[in-house]
């Protein structure tokens, strides 16, 4: 049975991927006066900015000014505006390895040697609108290795072929315009010379032929010992006339065209084949990447010619063993790379991403060695343990390096390895061959590192000094190797596995052995989780027990793997625990229920897992893989079922994440996942003897007794008055004595208050309580009473008043309808609210209504029995609490 719809995880993008075997391409964008640089990674086209991913992965790349073209398969794609695809090209019937664009054109020839002009714009949507011109060629005779257009030469391409001869097609009119013959050897690479009519022709046996294509004729020629020739380049900034050439082996060589010979060479640019390599025009700087997963930047401007790396972009070289979050951000992710380095990646943007280097036993004999020849090197990292406390101060990353005794420091501040090598003191002169550091761990305070090795043995060290603390057990803790070391968050206990099949826990200061407990099956590795102390140990047998440090007990149990699990980690807050396995799942397990509440399956089997701090993402490394692929945690955004799945549930497959993060995921089919979680419907009240408040909030019932008070002070103030402005006539009473005329004074005899009672109309409410004194049923009125504003309630109260248009029966009803919210005990709240404005409107009343002088006293001995089962609930409460914080802490 598989679940339809999404579920817990969804895949965001992946970490680490700078570069592929595929050659990149520099284009010149005219408007912004950049150089953009576009390498292809996986499924995806870099421009930095990142492009939208293909389905597949891209096998051939290639720009001009406006578009950028990545193929995958035998299908052409054309990006634009570095992120949306314009054009889709198809023809091809075999997988296409060659691009080329010019003009209004582009090129593109497949394995089984047909090449196909397209124009890159067309009206038409379809594809054979798109193809101009189709030309198959004999493999025995000509199989194209190398397209170049050159520079000036109009509608005509030169083609390089395996058998070692070239030709110049032109393809307006589809004719063969000279055929070279070459140099009998195939030809690997064609570029353009900065002279026009000149192109240097790259051999698969290491030589370079700088040839006129015009007459004819070879001007230089140069030879590598490296291999066939896999780049080349020209440099045009300062006059200077140089030429690049890479090599399968990583090596850069560059030639002096003037003098006509080998100027210097840049060793170990990568450590792979120089995949692609480019001069920018008019700047000292090579762009060079490669299979080793790095872009670099050189900058020329040193003496003898040599350039050194002024900016670079690279991740692993060889797939990732080990990843950890570094603090509890969650913006760093510390990775572990069977290339033998320690790197960091940000999950916010990859300007933040540090590389802590390779390990190495002599870093000053290292580094005069060289990375090919370096024997000062040490294995890969297998596992490692970090901490943020005191980082500053000393080293806070320790690690254990493949079938070697000696544990390293690692400084992450200082981005390097650390100060110290840690290994026991029996072992300091001689070096033991089967003897091994197997697990690692590192206090929560940062001053210690423990250490467990193949022979059972478990040692403490001090991070600061690197000096030896102590040893746990007689001679050794365990018979067997030891799986897993951890400590908990307060010092206090250290928890050991061994192969042997015993958890072992011990005293940290005293190093005393404090319990034993014997699983059913040997245990692989182990994780705590130091906030909650709870204890994941993988089993040999593909189960997962859950221990409880506090109680030293198996509280959970879990089985459903297939192969063995390879790692595990826990939600922040300790409910869930992830693990992924050899059989491709990636399971997560609700603790407090004992339940799977997801699982799905990737294509590769997932090696490492590490869950963010925050919660937020959950990261895996896959096996034959160099990136780090986050997986968001849709809880956080939607809603996601979390009822244990069924027993016979089919996990499906979920592709995982490429290097532009998922936007807008469109969560239609989710809608139909969540219909059995809504079918729950909470009742308005749980039990009867239960006060049940309301669910409205505070602003609708808890100022009601103060809007008065807040109408004052809401109320605007009047603008100043201007005086009236005394005549300039001051008229007088006749007569024989001059007096002056009194001012007229104003009088209203009509009174402005308007009489309510005579105009108003019976609301919606004073209907329903009026029908409520034969029916007594009162829900209607208080639901439309709950819909109401603070202001509305008060005018619907005061219109209860036989002077505001009500009468005492229906102000009678109104009090039932509160003593009915009373005996039910729901909406507890809104009962006191509009009882305590109900009085305060119309208590002036009561005292000539006995009915409803009757009611309110029946009101108050009934809210006074409520109040004293609540005070002895609240008292009863009190006392537990108070006992609990005495006795227990």
């Amino acid at each position: 049975m598989a679940r339809e719809g999404g579920g817990l995880f969804a895949g965001f993008r992946v970490l680490g991927r700078f570069s592929g075997h595929v050659p990149h391409v520099l284009r010149y964008h005219g408007r912004h006066r950049e150089f953009y640089l576009a390498t292809a990674v996986g499924r995806s086209v870099h421009t930095y900015n990142v492009s939208n991913a293909l389905p597949s992965e891209i096998t051939c790349l290639a720009a001009d000014r406006m578009l950028i073209f990545a193929s995958y398969d035998n299908i052409l794609h054309a990006f634009a505006r570095n992120k949306e695809v314009v054009h889709t090209y198809e023809g091809h019937k075999a997988r296409i390895h060659l691009l080329q664009p010019f003009g209004d054109h582009v090129i593109s020839v497949d394995v089984d040697n047909v090449l196909i002009v397209w124009n890159i714009q067309s009206e038409g949507k379809q594809h054979f609108i798109f193809e101009y011109l189709q030309v198959d060629f004999d493999k025995a005779t000509f199989a194209v290795s190398a397209v170049l257009h050159p520079s000036t030469y109009l509608n005509k391409i030169l083609l390089g072929s395996e058998q070692g001869s070239l030709q110049l097609w032109n393809i307006r009119s589809n004719k063969l315009l000279y055929s070279f013959p070459g140099w009998h050897l195939a030809v690997t690479t064609l570029e353009q010379a900065p002279a026009v009519d000149v192109v240097a022709v790259g051999l698969v046996s290491g030589h370079i032929i700088v040839h006129n294509i015009k007459f004819d004729e070879t001007l230089m020629k140069f030879q590598q010992e490296w291999g066939p020739i896999t780049a080349i380049s020209f440099r045009t900034a300062d006059g200077h006339p140089v030429m690049a050439a890479g090599s399968p082996v990583g090596h850069i060589a560059l030639w002096d065209l003037e003098e006509k010979k080998l100027m210097c060479q840049m060793q170990d640019a990568h450590s792979t084949a120089i995949a692609g390599m480019s001069f920018v025009t008019g700047e000292p700087l090579l762009i060079t990447n490669g299979a080793d997963n790095a872009i670099r930047v050189w900058i020329f401007d040193g003496p003898g010619g040599t350039g050194r790396v002024l900016r670079s972009r690279m991740g692993h070289s060889a797939p990732p063993t080990k990843i950890r979050y570094h603090g509890q951000n969650g913006e760093q992710i510390l990775s572990a790379g069977q290339d033998g380095t320690l790197q960091s990646f940000s999950t916010v943007h990859e300007k933040f991403n540090k590389s802590l280097g390779r390990g190495s036993i002599n870093k000053k004999k290292s580094k005069k060695k060289g990375l090919k020849l370096d024997t000062m090197a040490l294995p890969p990292i297998t596992v490692f343990a970090s901490e943020v406390a005191h980082q500053s101060d000393w080293d806070s990353i320790v690690a254990c390096h493949q079938g070697y005794i000696t544990c390293t420091t690692w400084n992450y501040q200082k981005t390097s390895m650390g100060a110290h090598k840690l290994r026991p003191e029996e072992f300091s002169k001689h070096k033991p061959i089967d003897i091994y550091a197997t697990a690692v761990d590192i206090t929560s305070c940062g001053n210690f590192a423990v250490i467990g090795l193949s022979t059972g043995q478990v040692d403490v060290y001090n991070m600061q000094s690197g000096i030896h603390r102590g040893r746990y057990g007689k001679e050794r803790a365990h018979d067997g190797a030891i799986r897993g070391v951890a400590v908990d968050g307060l010092n206090q206990l250290i928890i050991t596995a061994g192969s042997e099949g015993l958890i072992k826990f011990w005293k940290f200061k005293t190093k005393d052995l404090v319990y034993s407990t014997e699983l059913s099956s040997s245990s692989s590795g182990i994780l705590l989780h130091r906030d909650s102390g709870i204890l994941g140990i993988a089993c040999d047998d593909f189960s997962i027990s859950v221990l409880d440090i506090e109680t030293r007990k198996i509280v959970r149990t879990f089985s459903g793997h297939h192969g063995r699990i390879n790692d595990m980690t826990f939600s922040p807050d300790g409910r869930w625990l992830i693990t992924s396995s050899m059989d491709c799942t990636i399971k997560t397990w609700d603790l407090p229920s004992g339940c799977l509440i997801d699982c799905f399956l990737v294509d590769s089997a997932a090696v490492s897992l590490a869950m963010s701090p925050t919660g937020d993402f959950l990261a895996s490394t896959h096996v034959d893989d160099l990136g780090i692929y986050l997986w968001s945690n849709r809880c956080l955004y939607s809603l996601v079922s979390l009822r244990p799945l069924p027993a016979d549930y089919e996990p499906s497959m979920v592709t995982r994440p490429s290097t532009c993060p998922v936007q807008d995921v469109d969560v239609a089919g989710d809608e139909e996942t969540c219909d059995e979680m809504i079918e729950y419907v909470s009742p308005e009240q749980l039990g009867e003897q239960l006060v049940t408040l309301s669910s409205l909030p505070e602003s609708r019932w808890k100022n009601l007794l103060s809007l008065d008070v807040i109408k004052k002070k809401n109320k605007p103030r009047e603008p100043p008055k201007v005086p009236k402005s005394a005549p300039f006539f001051i008229p007088t009473v006749p007569g024989l004595i001059p007096r002056y005329i009194a001012p007229e004074e104003e009088s209203d005899t009509q009174s402005k208050v308007v009489n309510l009672g005579v105009l108003a109309q019976k609301s919606d409410f004073y209907i329903h309580l009026e029908e409520a004194l034969s029916t007594n049923e009162y829900t209607a009125p208080l639901n439309l009473l709950k819909s109401l504003g603070p202001s509305n309630i008060e005018i619907e109260l005061r219109g209860l008043a036989p002077e505001g248009g009500g009468s005492v029966e229906v102000m009678l009803s109104f009090l039932r309808m509160i003593g009915m919210m009373l005996n039910k005990k729901y909406n507890f709240e809104l009962a006191q609210a509009y009882l305590a404005l109900f009085l305060k409107l119309h208590l002036k009343i009561f005292s000539s209504e006995p009915n409803l002088l009757e009611e309110v006293s029946r009101l108050s001995m009934q809210l006074e029995e409520i109040w004293i089962h609540l005070q002895t609930l609240f008292n009863q409460s009190l006392c537990v609490l108070t006992y609990m914080k005495s006795a227990l802490l």
